[in-house]
This record gives C-alpha cells, sequence and structure tokens, in this order.
C-alpha cells in the first residue's frame, strides 16, 4: 500500500518507530497522526513508566516540569471514541491510554514492555514498535519513584509521521 506511514518518536534514550494498524483502528490513527503532525507531542517525556508491563507519554501537560504534580491529566481538549480490536496487547504494542470511561482517550498513549493481554478488548491497540526495541527497554528500566515516573526525564523531542519505506 502506497501511502502506508510510520511514526519516529525521537526521545532522549534514542528513536522509536512505529507501524499504524489502520485497518483495525482508523481514527485513532488519524488522531495520533494529527496530534504529532501538529507537533504536539513535541518538548513531552514519557511522565509514567512501570518496568514489565509499559511506558505512557503524550501528555501535553509534561512540557512542564512544574505541572508534575497533574501529569497523567493532560490531553488535546477533547476524547475519541475507543476502537477495541483482536491485536493483542504484547511488548512494542502502541495502544491509547485512557480513564475508566473507554471513550476517554485523547492524546496520551503508551508502548507496551511486557505482555499486558489483560488489556485486549478493553484498550485500543493501534500499532507496534518495528524499530527501537532498545529504546524501550532503556526507558521501561530506567529507575521510578512514586507515581512511577522516572527519576531522569525521559523526553520526547518529537514525533514525525513518514511513509514508510517501501518492501520490495
Amino acid at each position: 500500500m502506497a501511502d502506508k506511514e510510520i511514526a519516529i518518536i525521537k526521545t532522549t534514550e534514542g528513536d522509536m518507530t512505529v507501524e499504524f494498524w489502520p485497518e483495525v483502528a482508523p481514527k485513532t490513527v488519524e488522531n495520533f497522526k494529527t496530534l504529532a503532525r501538529k507537533g504536539f507531542y513535541d518538548g513531552t517525556c514519557f511522565h509514567r513508566v512501570i518496568r514489565g508491563f509499559m511506558i505512557q507519554g503524550g501528555d501535553p501537560q509534561t512540557k512542564d516540569a512544574a505541572r508534575e504534580s497533574a501529569w497523567g491529566t493532560g490531553g488535546p481538549g477533547y476524547s475519541i471514541k475507543a476502537e477495541f480490536n483482536d491485536r493483542s496487547h504484547v511488548r512494542g504494542v502502541l495502544s491509547m491510554a485512557r480513564s475508566n470511561d473507554p471513550d476517554s482517550a485523547g492524546s496520551q498513549f503508551f508502548i507496551c514492555h511486557g505482555n499486558a493481554a489483560f488489556l485486549d478488548g478493553k484498550y485500543t491497540a493501534f500499532g507496534k514498535l518495528i524499530q527501537g526495541d532498545d529504546v524501550l527497554e532503556k526507558i521501561a528500566t530506567t529507575p521510578t519513584h512514586q507515581p512511577d515516573r522516572p527519576n531522569k526525564r525521559m523526553g520526547v523531542s518529537s514525533v514525525a509521521i513518514q511513509p514508510a519505506p517501501q518492501v520490495k
């Protein structure tokens, strides 16, 4: 497919590349790409890190260290409808974070560090890491303090949407 795109997440620990699954979560993929193209994620950080589970980012409030107590509560000012699907939450899967309301996701996302199959059918999986597993490992295993905050800032400098390399 000629219009397939990937995202390159540039972090302080290196780059991670994800492919999208528009066939199972088209609106979620489009939302993420739209936010990335606007620079929404630039300057944010992975504010919630749980080794063996996941790394979470996408909160615009993480651009301001003084707002750390509110990290995890920010978003784009709107929510999107959940697109639950049959993709399993295994290591490297990209999924939307949300509150208790299934339709409360906006901008926050997570990348699974371990197998989180208990989230299957409850969270919108919409892509998978195809490069940068070493970066996922570095971020996921960094020392943390309560409430699951990395001791050292795990920054996201940018999220770039690019055409996927053509596989011959």
